[in-house]
């Protein structure tokens, strides 16, 4: 009787012990618990592919989701105020008119306006939630949106009490125009000042493809954590003198590697490269190959540097990154990345109500 029970157990012991093993390799390598794995998932400008881009009701609808970071871009106005906005200069697909501020403004209409050019009154009047953004067909368009300033999108976070919630905020500094966005050190000190006030600025990092905004955000806050973006073409690789993109570092000298050039910034703790080639490709399309590979993760991992790709949202292409290693994605597509991310039994980010 004893040696049926025990003869039993050993059966049944291989196929008890399968499942956990298969979850655990599939959320993060031999070994590794789903509980133990930490992926960040970012929302891109809020999560466009469910919401008007950058709206309070967007950041609002991925906080209720549930997503690790908020992206979003800063530009900032004629009057110095932080408005949050991906385009420095207003898109008509994006933004229409409705009227002057005053009767006969001379900077009427303001719709192809640059917005260091504008006030923040005069941004106020445009609608920028009139139509459904193209190629996102299953954006809910919040209808009359008008562009909210950075202090509106810290302060919905602090309401929601989102104290797991990062926000990764871009400064769209333009190094390659600068005449076309307010200059760096006024730009970068608005955007401090804003964060500094708001109470809760440990729980930002700052992101740019401007390394030189980079290096002076970390003269005003030398704590805070910064972040390198690169679309790769911006490192000006094999071409004399130094890009004007990396704060005054020729990527040459770092043998054309992103991870080494990066990490010479002080205060960066994450590298954003653009996923792969084209820009916005698949896995599946011929010709596409990835930027991000797992020699790329290995060495900026040996560097204490995160890797979150940017702007990712096909499914396949998603996973074969995930497969690479990578620390988070910043994707239009939050809700699709959180189903990846629980079908792989990773640990999903905290969802917060309205408090």
């Amino acid at each position: 009787m004893h040696l049926r029970k025990l003869l039993l157990s050993l059966a049944l012991a291989p196929a008890l012990a399968a499942p956990t093993a298969a979850h655990a390799s599939a959320a993060g390598g031999p070994g590794v618990l789903p509980q133990k794995t930490h992926f960040d998932l970012q929302a891109h400008r809020g999560g466009i592919g469910m919401t008007t881009e950058e709206s309070l009701e967007g950041f609002a609808k991925a906080l209720r989701l549930g997503v690790t970071t908020l992206e979003l871009d800063t530009h900032v106005t004629k009057d110095e105020k932080v408005v949050v906005n991906h385009d420095r200069q207003i898109s008509a697909q994006k933004c229409r008119d409705t009227g002057p501020v005053v009767p006969g403004d001379p900077m009427y209409p303001y719709v192809g306006k640059y917005i260091k050019d504008l006030t923040l009154a005069q941004i106020k009047t445009m609608d920028c939630g009139y139509q459904q953004l193209p190629g996102f067909p299953e954006q809910e368009v919040i209808h009359g949106f008008r562009m909210a300033e950075l202090k509106d999108v810290l302060d919905l976070v602090r309401s929601y009490h989102a104290k797991q919630v990062t926000l990764n905020i871009e400064t769209k500094v333009e190094a390659g125009a600068p005449d076309q966005t307010a200059p760096r050190e006024l730009f970068v000190r608005r955007v401090y000042e804003e964060i500094h006030a708001s109470g809760i600025e440990d729980q930002v990092t700052i992101q740019s493809f401007d390394w030189g905004a980079l290096n002076e955000m970390h003269r005003l806050a030398p704590g805070w954590p910064l972040v390198a973006l690169t679309n790769y073409d911006f490192l000006q690789v094999g071409r004399p003198g130094a890009s004007p993109w990396l704060g005054g570092l020729d990527a040459d000298d770092f043998d054309g590697d992103f991870v080494k050039a990066a990490a010479a910034i002080p205060g960066v703790t994450a590298l954003s490269p653009v996923y792969g080639f084209p820009q916005n490709g698949k896995i599946s399309d011929p010709g596409f190959r990835f930027y991000v590979d797992e020699a790329m993760v290995t060495r900026a991992h040996a560097r204490g540097l995160k890797v979150i790709p940017w702007t990712c949202d096909d499914l396949a292409t998603i996973e074969a990154l995930m497969d690479m290693g990578i620390d988070g994605v910043i994707t239009d597509y939050p809700n699709v990345v959180r189903q990846i991310m629980a079908d792989r039994g990773m640990r999903l980010p905290k969802a917060y109500e309205p408090r």
